[in-house]
This record gives C-alpha cells, sequence and structure tokens, in this order.
C-alpha cells in the first residue's frame, strides 16, 4: 500500500529504515509529550518495524512511514490504531523529525492518511489523543477539521509525572462538509 502526496509518499516501514526511524525517536524533544521515553537502541526501532508490519491477522493498525518524494528520506510515519471495524472508527498518531517540524509535512501526510480511512476504509470516526501542552499537534488537529472533544486530567505518567490528555475527533461527514 502506498499513499502519494505533493511533497511525500507513505508506505509500510521497512527494516531498512531502522537506523532513520531510532535518530527521529530517540530524540527527546520528538519524544515529550509521548508516554514511553526516547528510544535507547536501534534494536527498540527494529521491533517497532516488525511489529508495525501490515497483516491481515492484525487489521486493527496501519503504520506507514513518512518519506520525501525526492531522495525517499523518512521524515517520520503517521498511523491509523485501535481500528474497530465494527464501529467504523480508529486513532490517529504521528511523529517527526524535528528538522521537518513547521513545514505541513504532517498535515499533508496526516491528510492523505484521513482521507485513505474514510474513502477506502470506510471509517466514520478518527480520534486523536495529545497533551494539551503539545500546542503543535493541537494545530495539526485543528488544522485537518478536528474539534477537542474532552480533557481527561491525569491520564498518563510522562516522564515520572502525571500528564493530562485532550481527546480529538472528526467525524466523514465532517470531512466531506
Amino acid at each position: 500500500m502506498e499513499l502519494t502526496t505533493k511533497r511525500c509518499v507513505l508506505r509500510p516501514l521497512t527494516l531498512s529504515d531502522a537506523g532513520a526511524l531510532f535518530d527521529i525517536f530517540s530524540d527527546p524533544d520528538v519524544m515529550r509529550y509521548w508516554d514511553s521515553s526516547p528510544w535507547q537502541s536501534i534494536d527498540e526501532a527494529n521491533d517497532y518495524i516488525q511489529a508495525s508490519k501490515p497483516s491481515l491477522d492484525e487489521p486493527e493498525k496501519l503504520v506507514l512511514g513518512i518519506y520525501e518524494q525526492s531522495g525517499h528520506r523518512l521524515l517520520g510515519k503517521c498511523m491509523l490504531f485501535n481500528i474497530d471495524q465494527y464501529s467504523r472508527r480508529a486513532e490517529l498518531g504521528f511523529g517527526l523529525s524535528k528538522a521537518h517540524w513547521g513545514r505541513g509535512i504532517v498535515h499533508e501526510a496526516t491528510f492523505a492518511l484521513i482521507q485513505f480511512a474514510f474513502q477506502e476504509m470506510q471509517l466514520n470516526r478518527i480520534e486523536a489523543e495529545i497533551s494539551p501542552d503539545n500546542t503543535g499537534s493541537a494545530k495539526v488537529l485543528t488544522k485537518l477539521g478536528f474539534t477537542q472533544e474532552g480533557y481527561l486530567p491525569e491520564r498518563w505518567i510522562v516522564d515520572g509525572r502525571m500528564s493530562d490528555s485532550a481527546i480529538y475527533g472528526l467525524l466523514a461527514r465532517q470531512w466531506r462538509a
């Protein structure tokens, strides 16, 4: 499976991406709002890639690398997870190399993934959960048409501290409007 945008190609990660993926997710700034620590070894990247391979046995997730169209360098990843075909819903996640923040790459990539989710997968609802302090992700979600639907105090422990969550949602009918 492959999705193409103006500047990016979205496709499944391969083991040859492990070094670039490790460079991205070992960066404390990239992992600042995640509920896990920055990666410590390339083994974590290899394990992640193995676990994210498309599988007919596990249709509840779709993980795609975000690659430059020119040069095909890995810039980050975007994903649908907790896909529930019966309820026609999924959760959206994304992460991008700090060197590419603020350039609209995540918006462009997730726009293509959301379009695929609503049109091809026939999903009705996509949700995203972020730290309320993560203004960059909030801006991306809002620009995509998501609205903040909830707030969960002390939902996660991040770096040993309790962290809140903001819940965003987008319906297929809102996307088409």
